[in-house]
């Protein structure tokens, strides 16, 4: 269902859990003890194309029979998949709002978030990660670029590194980068320690912000030339 507002088309779109759906009129109606707020999040892993929302089910109520989702200009098309809101293809440099409203039986509550993509680009992590020796104080990391991001050519990552130790049941950490290559060697490492290292991808001109750390990888340095 949508609707024309002067020049902003408002796309309507529901979701339903069990049962059947509400009309739309009725899930105007508010309870009494207001509802648990929707906490929207919206993310773009793979910028500009795909932006995604997520909303949290809350458990301290009986949960929603549906939720409804409206966004503005001209937005086309929603999916739903468990809460999960995929927006294709938003423009650059544009203002755009979320509502998520959660009906229940006797009214409903809806959360607005607005946000403009270039401020929530946000990279998967990336994959493959592999530490190997290479002398007797110096490890190359490698890794992949995260298989989401779209298009690296028009569109390329730049790459963090975070590698940890202990010294004296001390934790200690350096973060390194950015580097736009997909390998670095570490230097100067200590013979005998073991180190956890993770990578976070970011876009080049740096939009948005550094994706989760990737899962850790351990190594120990070898005491001996390999």
């Amino acid at each position: 269902m949508a609707a024309v507002f002067g020049s902003v088309t408002v796309t309507f779109i529901l979701c339903v859990l069990g049962g059947h759906a509400l009309d739309l009129m009725r899930a105007t109606a508010t309870l009494s003890s207001h509802p648990p707020t929707p906490t929207v999040h919206c993310w773009c892993a793979s910028y500009p194309n795909l932006t995604l929302c997520s909303w949290p089910s809350e458990s301290s109520h009986s949960p929603p029979s549906h939720y409804i989702a409206t966004y503005r200009y001209h937005i086309i098309l929603c999916l739903f998949q468990l809460w999960h809101c995929q927006l294709p293809s938003l423009k650059l440099l544009t203002d755009y709002i979320i509502n998520v409203t959660a009906v229940y039986s006797a009214g409903s509550s809806s959360h607005l978030a607005s946000f403009m993509l270039e401020d929530i680009v946000k990279p998967d992590p990336p994959v493959n990660i592999r530490v190997s020796p290479h002398n007797i104080r110096n490890l190359l990391v490698e890794w992949s670029p995260p298989p989401t991001w779209a298009d690296l050519q028009i569109f390329p990552l730049k790459y963090q590194i975070r590698y940890q130790w202990e010294n004296r049941g001390i934790p200690k950490s350096v973060n390194l980068g950015p580097f736009e290559s997909t390998s670095v060697e570490l230097k100067g490492l200590t013979p005998g320690r073991a180190y956890l290292f993770q990578v976070c991808a970011k876009e080049l001109l740096g939009l948005g912000k550094c994706s989760n750390w990737s899962s850790p990888i351990k190594i120990t340095i070898p005491r001996t030339k390999p």
